[in-house]
């Protein structure tokens, strides 16, 4: 039987095709490409994602991290390997029901690089420094001055090189934003005034601020018994963001009404002239009614806030009602204005059921839009890599993973960021099945 047979109709979603986990660590040099790898690409390519050691886990959030790499080097696809994250958890440490430690998650979400470190992430826990082999080098607390969780979704701020983040938790303070300077020395920690514990998977920055989601799926203490996702859907929470401005003091911040809904992922933010702030997000009308379900999702979609200067809620826009997830921008613009949008592309289906067959770029400016579609392939997230000397938005590249099901594993690609519908410049071809997963980033010079 292949790997990815599965004919167990009890099996959930994310253990089966290839969301399912792989069983073994592979290490291998000199990969065949076809087509030709821009010589200008000299870095780590590396992602992250939930790959349970066991084989099973409570739901699709909760497997074991492990991260997938590729290293380039002046036009020549050097190595690949895919390593398990060594938590404790991971090296055997009993899993306690109820309230995480924040020294023993799954490090399952993302990998960056910032300060010197690359940083395997899981929003419940400190981050786990990697080396570039993707081999555990052990949890990171800033020589002890971080004692909340480490959010999946850090912000790098292109002008500062400052990185913004945020930990959540179940007990007060429930949410505390950070600042560490482009050093990785901690800053401030500002514990940011929540209603209640809520799952805060990201956030947002723009030049001037950081805006924080507070979003009606709430803890919910039975689950967190059971080993499953804590938190569910509140017809009674409701929906806000929180915008505080750089550098002050929590006195500075002020909230603002949204339509209640879930957003796992913001695209970008920044601020107009006027100081309108404008968020781009992949919005969810809801999630986990009635509980947090292991086998749905609802469809994601391009949405837009804007927030007018002292206005009391913001004006809601759907740019797009097709089904898209993982949205990015080029890294360069974070915080910034942005015109381009890089999304995986869904279809009519959702996070769990999606063929993933397909990328879309879209153009906000010109309100057009190009897909990129892999025939045999699914898609991962893709990153956008500036260009050498590139000045416009969408100069460079698109790098991910996509599974070829012909062939049985992964292959990574290039695509030209500005002929995105063209023939990849280049695929290099993995010896191994990569796993959908999570995020990932471009680590340049690493």
């Amino acid at each position: 039987m292949s790997q990815l047979d599965t004919t167990a109709e009890s099996e959930p979603f994310w253990e089966k095709g290839n969301l399912a986990p792989v069983h073994e660590e592979v290490t291998a040099f000199d990969l065949p490409v076809e087509g030709a790898i821009p010589p200008e690409l000299n870095g780590l390519y590396a992602r992250n994602g939930a790959n349970p050691r066991e084989g099973h886990s409570g739901h699709w959030f909760l497997g074991d991290g492990m991260l997938h790499g590729v290293s380039l080097k002046d036009g020549r696809a050097e190595w690949y390997r895919n390593r398990w994250v060594r938590t404790p958890r991971f090296n055997g440490a009993p899993r306690k029901p109820g309230m995480p430690d924040i020294r023993s998650g799954v490090a399952n979400t993302n990998v960056m690089a910032h300060a010197g470190k690359i940083m395997a992430l899981v929003e419940s826990a400190l981050p786990v420094v990697m080396n570039r082999e993707l081999e555990t080098i052990g949890s990171y607390d800033y020589d002890g001055k971080l004692d909340t969780p480490f959010t999946a979704h850090p912000k790098i701020c292109p002008t500062t090189g400052e990185l913004h983040f945020f930990g959540y938790g179940f007990q007060p303070p429930f949410l505390t934003y950070h600042a560490a300077d482009a050093n990785g020395t901690l800053l401030r920690s500002v514990p940011v005034p929540t209603r209640a514990p809520t799952m805060v998977h990201d956030f947002a920055m723009t030049s001037q601020h950081v805006i924080f989601m507070d979003l009606p799926v709430v803890f919910d203490m039975p689950a967190a018994q059971r080993g499953t996702m804590p938190f569910a859907w509140s017809d009674s929470y409701g929906a806000r963001l929180g915008i505080l401005k750089r550098g002050a003091g929590i006195e500075s911040l002020r909230w603002v009404e949204i339509e209640p809904c879930y957003v796992f992922h913001v695209a970008n933010a920044f601020e107009e002239s006027d100081g309108t702030i404008v968020i781009d997000v992949a919005w969810y009308n809801e999630l986990w009614r009635g509980g947090p379900s292991s086998k749905t999702f609802d469809k994601a979609v391009l949405r837009r806030w804007r927030i007018a200067p002292g206005a009391a809620r913001a004006q809601e826009q759907t740019l797009d009602d097709r089904s898209i997830e993982f949205p990015r921008v080029n890294d360069d613009r974070a915080g910034m204005r942005h015109d381009i949008v890089y999304t995986v592309d869904a279809g009519d289906e959702n996070l769990a059921t999606s063929s993933y067959s397909s990328l879309r770029k879209y153009d906000l400016k010109t309100g057009q839009s190009t897909q990129h579609t892999f025939d045999k392939g699914m898609a991962s997230e893709f990153v956008h890599v500036p260009g050498a000397g590139g000045k416009g938005e969408d100069d460079g590249w698109l790098i991910g993973f996509v599974y070829d099901r012909a062939r049985g594993a992964s292959d990574l690609m290039i695509l030209d960021a500005q002929r995105m519908g063209a023939k990849p410049v280049a695929r290099i071809m993995l010896p191994a099945r990569v796993p959908q997963g999570f995020h990932g980033n471009w680590m340049p010079g690493v």
